[in-house]
């Protein structure tokens, strides 16, 4: 087996959590801003893919070298061994981004890793015209930062945010990876129940199900590395049976999600349906402000509304403070919110035990968190 350096990438504050996932699967992990760094073989690059909740994708790092001119780009690029990973008839498109270096203009630097890569596998495959990239594809990306490059090889394909179960969505709606991560931050164990009070297209309570009953949330997609020739059928199916025998699909779980919109409850409910949890978790119409409860020890993550429609504020906190005022009847159930409204803890009338800075998409969010008393059981 290959070892690689690999890269999972990750939205900015969420690098701990993806470190966790990991070094979960066991592998050593060195982070960098939205990156986490790890060693691995073949079967690392499919556990990864299936198994990473929070992370945007898995990369092969295949070189990271100075370059602050074109000169050394090429040369660089073409110095590293790509037929170790491109086959002769490799499809291999390259994307690439500039931030703070000398190399600024990034369709050039596109156009000149491409052509040193096209030199490098004409000479190592004894080619004299044109490759006909008619085989697998092989997203290369180039990422100049400070005039250090990087050059990575795709291994995901789709962003892993696709889990492949969400048939329709919302208008806003939020990324699995940063539902699961929320989930995760909650410490949220299967023996305690989980509310998601606004719940939209239920991705919150499907990413808590999937955590709960300890799926690996890429078991049912496809990744592009798949299609890889060095990537046997056989490690794909060792990785795919391991996340089937680790799976606890008899796990009893106590989840709801409720919405004041009866089109997103459906919604919820058709995306539930396609996950296959759609006995395991209750969708219900309602307004937030309406919960009741007889069960103790709960946990509440949900994404409110951020009121930034005209006219949509006011109301929206007008919620955030009687749902403050209904869980004070709950001491023992701890509530995370995720929320851009910087007044969150005055209207909600309680200083959150910790906050914690997270971005939804490009708003910048703190998620509230309100940890609920031990209950005296």
């Amino acid at each position: 087996m290959t070892k690689f350096q690999l890269v999972a990438t990750s939205a900015m504050g969420l690098e701990s959590i993806v470190a966790e996932e990991v070094k979960a699967l066991g592998y050593e992990t060195r982070t960098e801003n939205g990156k986490v760094f790890f060693e691995g073989d073949e079967s690392a690059i499919a556990r990864a893919n299936l198994w990473l909740r929070v992370a945007d994708r898995v990369k092969i790092v295949v070189g990271r070298f100075p370059a602050t001119t074109f000169d050394e780009l090429f040369e660089n690029t073409k110095a590293i061994e790509w037929e170790k990973y491109l086959p002769v008839d490799a499809n291999f498109p390259v994307t690439g981004k500039s931030v703070k270096s000398k190399l600024f203009s990034v369709p050039d630097c596109q156009a000149i890793v491409k052509k040193a890569v096209v030199e490098r596998l004409k000479f190592a495959y004894k080619r004299l015209g044109f490759l006909d990239e008619s085989g697998a594809t092989y997203k290369i990306e180039v990422s100049i930062l400070k005039d250090e490059a990087t050059l990575t090889i795709d291994t995901s394909g789709a962003g892993l945010h696709k889990r492949g179960y969400r048939l329709d969505q919302g208008e806003a709606p939020l990324k699995e990876t940063l539902a699961a991560a929320l989930v995760k931050i909650s410490k949220w164990s299967p023996h305690r129940p989980f509310v998601d009070l606004f719940c939209g297209s239920g991705t919150i309570p499907l990413e808590a199900a999937m955590i709960g009953q300890n799926i690996a949330p890429g078991y049912n997609r496809d990744f592009i590395s798949e299609d890889w020739p060095w990537m046997k059928k056989k490690i794909w199916d060792e990785a795919r049976n391991e996340a089937d025998d680790l799976a606890n699909y008899d796990q009893p779980l106590e989840i709801m999600g409720s919405d004041i919109d009866h089109r997103m409850i459906k919604i919820a409910e058709s995306n539930a349906l396609e996950a296959g949890f759609s006995d395991i978790i209750t969708f219900k119409q309602m307004q937030a402000t309406d919960f009741t409860t007889k069960l103790t020890d709960g946990v509440i993550v949900s994404n409110p509304p951020y009121g930034e429609r005209i006219g949509e504020k006011e109301e929206v906190e007008k919620v955030i403070r009687r749902l403050g005022e209904v869980m004070r009847e709950y001491p023992t159930w701890s509530v995370y919110m995720l929320s851009s409204m910087e007044n969150f803890e005055e209207l909600y009338g309680k200083q959150a035990t910790k906050k914690r800075k997270l971005f939804n998409g490009f708003i910048r969010t703190d998620l509230y968190q309100f940890w609920g008393q031990k209950s005296q059981k």
